[in-house]
């Protein structure tokens, strides 16, 4: 373990320089903060290296993670410094991006896909990936123009569902729903001018749902991309619903059916 005191230190000046994505974008690399985050990192994902407060240190057994990459240890000021939240708990990790193989996902008996166009939220975002991952969707497709997946507060959301579910970021939906048409799989929208219910269509083989932008909903050059329109019963007086809850609405009904086919 090397111990670190010093705001210039190269390892602190590039810990703070992957808060901007160009910099994470040009290393290959995202920042896992939180140990219960760092704890969902599965053993073959490549860690490049730890870094840890002292206080964390002085309370922790570092060997398992000196098995697996470098630890700095950093006084607990300066490691502050380096974190993206508020009141971070001591440990993160600098983790290699890994690349999903989109044709694996297309090779499963009946794939389960959600697509998003232009998700501005890294709340949101976050939480369609962990949801996507309950719900045991094969991957989550992520249109040009939407919130980066390695930004921090995205990562924090998804709870290190991330490491659970393919995620593909800037999506021409065009050739993805073209690809998706080849591979005879149904893509449907959730608008607000559907016509049916998603508890009328057949969900229990390959299916794929799109969700809108939250502020403007789907844009009509890919609601068009669709081969139904959705709607989620709104009995209340509500216009519309939050892009997350909507994503959990239909992808909990493709579980249900999944269930009932069991």
């Amino acid at each position: 373990m090397k111990r670190i005191e010093s705001r210039e230190n190269k390892w602190v000046k590039r810990l703070n320089g992957l808060k901007i994505k160009k910099n994470r974008d040009k290393e290959g690399v995202f920042v896992a903060e939180c140990l219960r985050f760092i704890s969902e990192v599965p053993d073959a994902w490549e860690v490049e290296a730890y870094a840890v407060s002292e206080s964390f240190a002085a309370e922790n057994d570092l060997s398992v993670y000196e098995k697996k990459a470098e630890v700095f240890c950093l006084t607990d000021g300066l490691f502050a410094s380096v974190c993206d939240t508020e009141n971070p708990q001591g440990i993160l990790a600098v983790c290699k991006k890994l690349e999903w193989e989109e044709e694996a996902v297309f090779q499963k008996k009946a794939p389960f896909l959600i697509l998003a166009e232009e998700l501005n939220d890294p709340g949101n975002l976050g939480t369609v990936i962990r949801t996507a991952d309950a719900c045991g969707a094969d991957a989550v497709f992520l249109s040009k123009g939407s919130v980066d997946l390695y930004n921090p507060k995205v990562l924090r959301s998804t709870m290190g569902s991330l490491f659970h579910v393919p995620v593909f970021q800037n999506i021409s939906l065009e050739e993805l729903s073209a690809r998706m048409k080849e591979k005879q799989i149904p893509l449907y929208a959730a608008h607000l001018k559907g016509e049916t219910y998603p508890y009328g269509l057949d969900l229990k083989e390959a299916c794929a749902f799109l969700i809108g932008n939250e502020a403007r909903g789907l844009s009509e050059k890919a609601a068009v991309l669709c081969d139904r329109w959705v709607k989620i019963p709104m009995p209340g007086q509500a216009e519309s619903l939050n892009a997350s809850i909507a994503a959990g609405v239909l992808m909990y009904e493709v579980v249900r059916q999944r269930l009932e086919k069991e």
